[in-house]
């Protein structure tokens, strides 16, 4: 089966001279493979026609072609297609009652359409998008095998489905809502249990409090209670964990499972695999063409999912869906090759408001990643302004000789111009090839945005570009706030890899601060942690060696990980389980054995 997908952001018919038309050898002997849409003047391809030869594809030079040929028998698994050539996606996962469903993969394969199909929103249309939300509920049932999801569709077609969804991004909720958090959750309150999700989720205070006030991860936090305080049958949660810390997290996973056990289906996007690990029963996985077609696949136990997807083989479809696994590294020692110190401090005083930080002393070597941990609120973003000249310090002293190039926690989308544009200004043509080209660009998937207007790309599309900028910069110390937020799982792992392999190659160093324990187990040497009560005082202690440093952490949190037996990647003990209580007592929060 020949799937041809146009990515329309990137097609750019007035730039370009047709050269899909042109170059291509079934027009060229008289055969209308491709034809120019007359109002558009956009490429229309006939898959039929095609003879999936790669010249268009290779000719444009937009690269806004995607053709390939996909296993015949996954045709009667399409579920939906967006026009002719439009996004198409195969197959779907299952709500399930008393469990929590997870689905892992990466941005772009379908996940936002899965959760308007599974929620009626929109109406499977089995790949005729000629009758598109007309085809009859009788057709769209009988494609799908007797079970669960099929149960739950039936139900779909006869209305019978409440669905809450919490957004992806908790962001741009102030701009549809700008009062108060009380008010906001009591015109969402379907359950009367507005009390009790506040203090479960510690938002009680933040009631007086508009929207545009608060934190990230506060607004996660209201995000998340106004979604439980609807009663729906099935919760889609999205990226629940983005700017919340590890304590956070946790909270939020004892929520949701508590919900789920109450009787309601559950279903959670996530791209922290570690929380991702421990909330869920069942996981799926989706892979596919990022914006030209995704297949889920069916459920499997969370471990074996997790495991296939950063090994990147699938065995029972038998497809690679990355060119290199992922790998942990088992009892690594980390610092080896560190040089001399780029940045000492010590002493370190800020206030501000009633917050007070103070740190010990420290320093940071060349060829070093400092990773930065500990609770929000407790001054990290501070001191790392501090350290960028953002804010003036206090107290204390700090060497500034180091040139410094910094990525703040939240990024905006103010550039007005292409992608391309963008990096030129800010980094010159050091993106264009080279090093910096094969290490950053390329494994970001930067070089597939350059057409694309800076002020229209997604969350992960942002940050993906000012992690480019930021390393691209001439410094000594790179600073980055929370890079792993609003990327998929596979973009963090290869933003970790960027980050630490700059540093290594350049012998420059670099501090990220990051809530996400697989990213900052892929890229630290050592851990700067942060102590203290959120908005009352911080304490930064370090930088300390990775594993004394994440058994300090995480014995704050009460929380230990082990590592898997094949993959090595960490995994959250459950709490008072053996090997967790096991853990606590000889002061091993952190296994790396």
């Amino acid at each position: 089966m020949r799937v041809a997908v146009l990515l329309e952001d990137r097609c750019q018919p007035k730039k370009c001279n047709d050269e899909c038309q042109v170059f291509c050898p079934p027009v060229r002997n008289g055969i209308e493979c491709i034809v120019m849409h007359e109002g558009s003047g956009k490429p229309i391809i006939s898959e039929p026609l095609c003879i999936g030869c790669g010249i268009c594809i290779n000719k444009c030079p937009f690269d806004a072609l995607v053709i390939t040929n996909l296993p015949e028998e996954l045709k009667s698994d399409m579920i939906h297609r967006y026009g002719e050539n439009g996004f198409r996606l195969f197959r779907l996962p299952a709500p399930r009652e008393e469990q929590v469903v997870g689905i892992l993969g990466a941005n772009g394969m379908g996940k936002s359409t899965a959760i308007n199909l599974l929620s009626g929103t929109i109406r499977p249309n089995l790949g005729d998008w000629l009758i598109d939300g007309d085809q009859p509920w009788e057709d769209v049932l009988e494609t799908f095998p007797r079970g669960e999801l099929r149960d739950f569709m039936t139900t779909v077609s006869e209305g019978g489905v409440r669905i809450a969804v919490k957004p992806q991004y908790v962001d741009k909720i102030p701009r549809a809502f700008d009062g108060k958090v009380s008010a906001l959750l009591e015109r969402v309150d379907q359950r009367g249990v507005i009390t009790e999700t506040a203090e479960a989720l510690a938002i009680d205070h933040l009631f007086e409090r508009k929207l545009p006030e608060l934190s990230g991860g506060e607004l996660q936090r209201v995000a998340i209670a106004a979604t439980l305080l609807k009663d729906a049958d099935v919760y889609f949660f999205d990226e629940p964990s983005s700017y919340l810390d590890i304590h956070e997290r946790m909270r939020m996973v004892k929520i949701i499972q508590e919900l789920s056990q109450s009787g309601k289906r559950v279903i959670v996007i996530e791209h922290d695999i570690a929380i991702l690990d421990v909330l869920c029963d069942l996981i799926h996985v989706v892979y596919g063409e990022r914006a030209a077609y995704g297949i889920f696949t069916p459920p499997r136990t969370t471990r074996t999912a997790i495991n296939a997807y950063l090994d990147g083989f699938l065995e029972q479809e038998n497809v690679r869906i990355r060119d290199k696994p992922i790998r942990f590294q088992r009892g690594r020692q980390r610092g080896e090759e560190i040089g001399d110190p780029i940045l000492e401090w010590g002493d370190l005083e800020k206030s501000l408001g009633s917050f007070h930080l103070k740190t010990e002393s420290g320093k940071v070597h060349s060829s070093e990643v400092v990773g930065v941990v500990g609770p929000n609120a407790t001054g990290k973003t501070t001191m790392v302004k501090m350290i960028a000249g953002e804010l003036e310090m206090d107290a204390g002293w700090c060497t500034m000789e180091a040139k410094v190039s910094y990525k703040p926690q939240h990024v905006k989308p103010d550039f007005a111009g292409t992608v391309q544009l963008w990096l030129d200004c800010e980094i010159g043509n050091k993106w264009r090839q080279g090093e910096f080209n094969s290490t950053v660009i390329r494994p970001l998937q930067i070089d597939k945005l350059l057409e694309q207007d800076a002020r229209r790309l997604s969350g992960g599309e942002l940050q993906a570009v000012n992690i480019a900028i930021c390393l691209g910069k001439d410094a000594d110390l790179y600073l980055l706030d929370e890079p792993s937020a609003h990327l998929d799982a596979n973009a963090r792992m290869e933003a970790a890899k960027a980050i630490r392999k700059t540093m290594e190659v350049n012998e420059k160093a670099a501090m990220v601060i990051d809530h996400d324990i697989y990213f900052i187990d892929i890229i630290s040497d050592s851990l700067l942690v942060f102590e203290g009560e959120g908005g009352m005082e911080g304490t930064a202690v370090g930088p300390l060696p990775l594993r004394n440093g994440m058994n300090r952490f995480l014995e704050q949190v009460e929380i230990t990980f082990r590592r898997d037996q094949d993959s090595h990647r960490p995994r959250i003990n459950k709490l008072d389980s053996r090997k967790d209580r096991e853990q606590k007592a000889r002061g091993e929060y952190f296994y790396s054995g």
